[in-house]
């Protein structure tokens, strides 16, 4: 956490473009694997997006042998333990994610119990708890905001004890992440912003915090660059293939970005109004970004200045001075998120949203604290400052 020495990984092998997919049965061969085991919910299902991956294995030779699609919303311990158990008694060999950041995080989860024939999720919770390699995974996002197809975290929910519950490990991340425009193209506008908006704080909140580097830097400028020039487009154009692409390449990047420099508090408050009210996590991250980079403008002016150029590009930033620049940046953001709104209705603030209440800001500020994503943040917070940006936000 410091500009003299830090690490950067991402081993994930990124297959990107038109007709991407067509390369899974060739992936999953050279991963020793036959008989894959596909997690996704009712919506990605009800889409034919499994009915898609199902003609292209055919057409490799290959059958998926199970399809757990029961996948909710905010994931669910409950269908990671399922999953195992289908896996195991089904002789699956692979899994395959297909969908968005919940049926992805579910997905790594269950590999931990598959690959361990282990019903004690528990014992592997936290950083670095698991011991060796999991069963083969691979990835296909349905979204473009996550970053979850190149991280080693998943975060499921624990309907009994009613908490999330974090692993982390190099171990989980996937095999390959495999792009393809065609699997976002019916995406509806707020979700395809939300998760945009997801990615662009991600590649924010990286480029400021505690364990920022170069290498994090390159990506997450280049993720910056490619949400503000691809995403009001792609909402008023959401045919545009190149478009959606350009999106999830930008998610991709950005969670490459995150994944070697974390992000801060941004994601803490988040976090605690997606469990506490149930708002997405996108939208979240939407509303909370500007005041959150607001809150750390003192302590990092000079980066937050940086950001500038890849939101707003070359001309502006050359004709901003370099002691405006921060300000301008997080004006750009708020113009975005105005513009989003006029499109599709994504809210602006938490009143916003219709879900979180007033009087819920004392304890979403409270909860926040005990966030992991906070430790990283540039300014320490206490529980009345984070009440204030939660303010500033509603």
């Amino acid at each position: 956490m410091n500009d003299t020495y830090y690490e950067f990984a991402c081993p994930v092998k990124l297959i990107v473009g038109a007709r991407a997919l067509e390369n899974i049965p060739f992936e999953l061969g050279a991963l020793g694997a036959s008989r894959p085991l596909v997690v996704t919910d009712r919506g990605v299902a009800g889409a034919g997006l499994v009915d898609k991956l199902r003609e292209i294995l055919a057409a490799g030779g290959l059958e998926i042998a199970a399809v757990y699609d029961e996948v909710p919303p905010d994931s669910s311990m409950k269908a990671v333990k399922a999953i195992a158990r289908n896996y195991a008694e089904l002789g699956c060999d692979a899994l395959i994610a297909l969908g968005g950041g919940s049926p992805i995080d579910t997905a790594k989860a269950a590999n931990i119990l598959a690959s361990y024939q282990t019903d004690d999720p528990a014992k592997y919770s936290g950083v670095g708890n698991l011991p060796r390699r999991l069963k083969p995974l691979l990835v296909i996002p349905t979204t473009a905001g996550t970053g979850s197809e190149v991280t080693y975290v998943s975060i499921v929910r624990d309907e009994e004890r009613g908490v999330k519950m974090p692993f982390a490990s190099p171990f989980l991340m996937p095999d390959a992440a495999v792009l393809d425009p065609r699997m976002t193209l019916s995406l509806p506008a707020q979700i395809t912003a939300a998760t945009a908006m997801d990615a662009m704080t991600h590649a924010c909140e990286s480029f400021i915090c505690l364990a920022k580097n170069p290498m994090s830097d390159a990506y997450a400028a280049a993720a910056i660059r490619s949400v503000s020039a691809n995403l009001l487009h792609v909402l008023d154009h959401p045919a545009d293939e190149q478009g959606r692409l350009a999106l999830a390449q930008a998610a991709a990047m950005a969670g490459i970005a995150f994944s070697n420099s974390m992000v801060g508090l941004v994601h803490a408050l988040g976090h605690s109004v997606g469990a506490l009210c149930h708002v997405h996590h996108g939208t979240c991250m939407s509303i909370l970004l500007p005041a959150v980079l607001e809150y750390n403008l003192e302590a990092r002016r000079d980066a937050i200045g940086e950001l500038l150029l890849p939101l707003a590009g070359a001309d502006s930033y050359a004709a901003t001075p370099p002691e405006q620049r921060a300000d301008q940046a997080i004006a750009c953001l708020k113009r975005l998120k105005d513009d989003i709104h006029a499109r599709c209705g994504l809210p602006r603030t938490l009143s916003e949203t219709g879900k979180v209440q007033e009087s819920q800001l004392e304890q979403i500020a409270a909860m926040s604290l005990d966030d992991g994503s906070i430790i990283f943040n540039p300014v320490e917070v206490d529980r009345e400052e984070a009440l204030g940006v939660l303010r500033r936000a509603w």
